[in-house]
């Protein structure tokens, strides 16, 4: 944040002392400001960003653009979709290279790896009409490979690529307040900020293309555990006939405290305005809790890592997801387990 903040100081400064220096434009040397008084104000807005992607996320982080004084130009495979961008976005395309052949910034929030490759690399992507130094910034959660791949094509086309999925969920993707585990070179991480920071509060450099996807498979699989593991933590105490709210109380206050307790608690009315106290509705849903698993149990495939608690979580999620509650938020873990003993 200090980094940030020191940035927006910069440009206050600058723009401060505008003024002065229309006064002063006989002097050769304060013209050398000028250049940089332009440049303070575009990093502040108004460019053209290319959006592709407009689901439950991308729909949220392209409105947070336009808020913010962007022109954008959107594309979606749904025409429902693209309908809901009409007088919103400056341009309403129909491929994807149609989207980065009119913007110097390209953002893409997919589904998933083949997606991705598709929107990139295919037939009508976003490589076959960017022009040399676009900033390419996906969004969207895949395989570490995969971000390292579309990177490694986009260097060699002259364009500069982070990989850059998110944690917020559609909430934070509504009030641009999402965390982005960015990936990619320092340079080309200052220059994702610029844009990325109008959609999110918490914009982290984690290193290398791909490192971005690594951090956020390595929390979800974590979360995963840890559902699962408070799920049925609560389940044995409420057979054993102790008060659950109690329960959460004495863990919350002890060893056994974690997120999955203390702030998103799975057991049916122990915290209000969560999924659980709701019939799982809303918040996170399974299916989507086992993509990412299925993800950490590809990469710990192809590195060699025992993952034995991640393998494990994967085949619970799994059952969960094909006995009809994969639309249910994740913490229906206790639900499922609750029914079954």
């Amino acid at each position: 944040g200090g980094r940030m903040a020191d940035d927006n100081f910069t440009a206050a400064a600058v723009g401060r002392s505008l003024p002065l220096n229309m006064l002063r434009l006989a002097s050769s040397r304060q013209l050398l400001l000028l250049p940089v008084v332009r440049h303070a104000s575009t990093n502040a807005g108004g460019k053209t960003v290319g959006f592709i992607g407009l689901g439950n996320m991308g729909a949220h982080m392209a409105r947070n653009l336009v808020k913010n004084g962007h022109s954008i130009v959107v594309f979606d495979v749904s025409d429902a979709a693209r309908k809901s961008f009409q007088g919103v976005a400056k341009k309403v395309v129909t491929t994807p290279a149609a989207v980065s052949a009119e913007a110097d910034c390209v953002i893409t929030m997919l589904p998933s790896s083949p997606h991705v490759k598709e929107v990139y690399g295919g037939k009508d992507g976003i490589f076959s009409t960017m022009s040399k130094g676009t900033m390419l910034i996906d969004a969207s959660t895949i395989d570490p490979s995969v971000a390292k791949q579309v990177g490694e094509e986009a260097a060699a086309k002259g364009a500069s690529f982070c990989d850059a999925p998110v944690s917020g969920g559609v909430g934070g993707a509504e009030a641009g307040t999402l965390t982005f585990m960015v990936g990619g070179t320092p340079e080309n991480f200052a220059a994702a900020r610029e844009v990325l920071k109008f959609m999110g509060k918490n914009i982290v450099h984690c290193g290398a293309v791909g490192t971005g996807q690594v951090a956020k498979i390595c929390n979800n699989m974590m979360l995963a555990i840890s559902m699962a593991g408070i799920s049925e933590t609560m389940n044995l105490g409420v057979k054993l006939g102790i008060d659950p709210k109690l329960l959460a109380g004495i863990i919350n206050t002890s060893s056994g405290r974690c997120w999955s307790s203390d702030t998103y608690n799975p057991c049916p009315g122990v915290l209000p305005n969560v999924p659980s106290s709701r019939d799982y509705t809303g918040g996170f849903g399974s299916a989507l809790m086992l993509k990412d698993l299925g993800l950490a149990m590809d990469a710990a495939s192809a590195s060699k890592t025992a993952v034995p608690l991640g393998s494990l979580a994967n085949q619970i999620y799994s059952i969960i997801c094909s006995k009809g509650m994969a639309n249910k938020d994740f913490s229906v873990v206790y639900k499922f387990l609750s029914e079954r003993s």
